[in-house]
């Protein structure tokens, strides 16, 4: 399954310091066996991180000979090593392992490929557990394993390597984190230690630039400082509490989505959390969705048995279409576009719970769409539109679309018509909308494929939010139909669709887009007036109370503070203007209005400032720090 950008791997411990500064820089570019130019970068630069990744667990086992060693990867920014030792790394540990291995790094040491026999291989690893395990499944295609050894140190291994160890590209250790072996709560925690490398010291130090930008706009921080939501170990993990401000945020979220889906024809309904099992059980939820679900309640029967099965609600289609059975209806009617905003209850794992961007409580502006199968094209090409409206409005423009498609091992509905109909259909939409897009294998839902839309917002990191289905098998398990033209009863296609995917994890996204700096329409409060005296305090409130009488969210800052630690509350608040008010202002009806980047807009007349600020809120627009 693919997984939405997570962050940085810095929880946990901090980053060692860098040992590679100018007198001690790797040397690289050395004449090697297999000439660079018959390898291409991705590959060379895979090989240093799969090479560095030896030469740290050679240094972790000379400091810890009794240490057990697991598995090694390159990763997409550098490398890790998990491993089994006799006591947790401490950030001094880590200091040392990365001193170390530049020390390994500049010995130049050859990596030394070969392939040996199961047997040898047993006897090479007798006190390593886990090699065992691996070499147990690796020989069950093959009688021969392949190792690499490098400084005397010997590891599994499948190829892949640079000729010697000065051939390894910069790097630096990052952290340590918990990993379960084979990812297997049932199975003994690793400790995993991670590394960054780059092919230069340049694309090195911008990896890091990232990571403290990052850092800089991690919404699990600037959520609360701007205090906009929280967490509780009494409500739960994984159930996010929006204060105030926040709940100002969702809605205003909600109210443009509303606004945009009354304009083309969407109609608002409501079913609640609950549903009996046994409705999860006619659409293939419980068979292939029952891992995250949370049973509510049973009913019992008069002798106090279990009856009925009831659930809290993962999704809303098999109840829409239930809502969609309650009257008969014609052709004529198609499309019906249901949507709703209700919270869903999804089990997920507590280590894969991260701030909102993965919950067990969230909304969705979910919506699905029952139409004729010559339908098709044109709702999924208004779908798109509303796609790419809605995201332009955030301010987050490039946007990227995968035709998810069934594949080898998922669990899908047995239906070959169906499934080659709705593939064919929703290809054809997308190409008669001229939009580009990748195909995946073994992505789509268990009922039918699926367009995927991938943003990336400011820092150029790329999430999957929106998704556009069809689906023409559950509408048939649960008994869907419409009168067609020539009086026969036939089945809806469904599309099911969500263009935000849940409100709680787009909203952690937006905090991280905007750097917890929203646009006015979204921002908390969208001014504040900040008198310099007592004196100035009536005029401020009048001002206050004018902008909130224009539908503006205004507040006054009364405290004791002088003006310039109010301005920097302000700012550092993030709200997008402060309506400063002296002796002047107080004269001359207006307020000095000065923008939370610094900016000094001078003096300006009440009702310039009304409208000012009105036409921002109105326009929605959304420039992202």
């Amino acid at each position: 399954m693919r997984l939405p950008w997570r962050g940085p791997q810095l929880d946990g411990m901090r980053m060692a310091d860098d040992p590679f500064d100018a007198e001690s820089e790797p040397l690289q570019g050395l004449p090697s066996v297999v000439a660079r130019d018959d390898v291409d970068e991705a590959e060379w630069l895979r090989r240093m991180r799969h090479s560095a990744a030896h030469v740290l667990a050679q240094v972790v086992l000379e400091m810890f000979p009794e240490g057990k060693i697991a598995i090694g990867p390159p990763i997409d920014t550098g490398f890790y090593y998990d491993f089994d030792l006799p006591r947790p790394l401490t950030p001094e540990d880590l200091s040392e392992i990365q001193k170390r291995m530049r020390k390994e790094i500049g010995r130049n040491h050859r990596f030394i490929w070969e392939e040996i026999t199961v047997a040898e291989a047993r006897t090479r690893f007798a006190d390593q557990p886990f090699k065992q395990e691996l070499i147990d499944q690796f020989s069950l295609d093959s009688d021969r394993l392949g190792i690499c050894t490098h400084a005397g140190f010997t590891d599994l291994c499948r190829g892949g390597h640079v000729e010697s160890t000065r051939q390894i590209g910069p790097l630096r250790l990052t952290n340590v984190a918990g990993a379960y072996w084979r990812g297997d709560e049932q199975r003994p925690q690793l400790q995993r230690v991670y590394g960054a490398l780059f092919a230069t010291r340049e694309e090195l130090d911008a990896h890091f630039a990232r990571i403290e930008e990052a850092q800089r706009r991690d919404h699990r921080r600037l959520g609360r400082e701007l205090e906009l939501f929280a967490f509780d170990e009494l409500v739960g993990a994984g159930v996010p509490l929006l204060l105030p401000d926040g709940a100002i945020v969702r809605q205003e979220m909600e109210r443009l989505i509303r606004e945009l889906q009354d304009a083309r024809g969407y109609q608002e309904v409501w079913t609640g959390h609950l549903a009996r099992g046994e409705l999860f059980r006619r659409s293939g939820h419980l068979e292939n969705y029952s891992d995250v679900m949370y049973p509510a309640m049973h009913e019992h029967n008069e002798d106090g048995e279990d009856g009925d099965a009831y659930f809290l609600k993962p999704m809303n289609c098999p109840v829409h279409m239930t809502l969609y059975n309650n009257t008969l209806h014609s052709y004529r009617e198609l499309p019906l576009r249901y949507a709703e905003y209700t919270t869903l209850y999804r089990f997920e794992k507590s280590g894969q719970l991260s701030g909102l961007t993965r919950v067990r409580s969230l909304t969705q502006d979910d919506c699905h769409i029952f139409i004729t199968p010559d339908q098709i094209t044109d709702e999924v090409s208004r779908v798109l539109e509303l796609v790419q409206t809605l995201f332009e409005t955030y301010g987050m423009p490039n946007f990227r679309y995968e035709l998810s498609l069934p594949g080898e091992g998922g669990k899908f509905v047995d239906d070959a018509d169906a499934w080659s109909f709705a593939v064919r259909a929703l290809r054809d939409a997308l190409d008669a909308a001229g939009i580009d897009y990748v195909e995946q294998q073994g992505e789509a839902a268990f009922y039918g494929p699926k367009a995927d839309l991938f943003v990336s917002d400011v820092m150029g990191r790329e999430w999957q939010l929106s998704t556009i289905q069809l689906d023409l098998i559950q509408p048939a398990r649960l008994g869907c139909v419409y009168v067609a033209d020539d009086g026969e009863r036939r089945t809806p296609v469904v599309i099911h669709r969500a263009i935000h995917g849940s409100f709680e994890r787009f909203m952690g996204i937006l905090i991280e887009h905007y750097a917890g700096a929203f646009p006015l329409w979204l921002a908390p409060k969208q001014a504040r007036c900040i008198p310099i005296a007592d004196r100035h305090q009536d005029w401020a409130n009048d001002v206050a109370a004018e902008l909130r009488a224009a539908g503006l969210r205004v507040d006054v800052d009364d405290g004791n503070e002088r003006m310039q630690a109010k301005i920097r509350n302000g700012q550092r608040r993030k709200i997008p203007y402060l309506l400063v008010i002296g002796d002047r202002e107080v004269e001359s009806k207006s307020a000095a209005v000065r923008v939370r980047t610094g900016e000094d807009l001078g003096a300006m007349p009440l009702d310039q400032i009304r409208d000012m600020l009105t036409r921002l809120k109105v326009s929605r627009v959304s420039e992202p720090v």
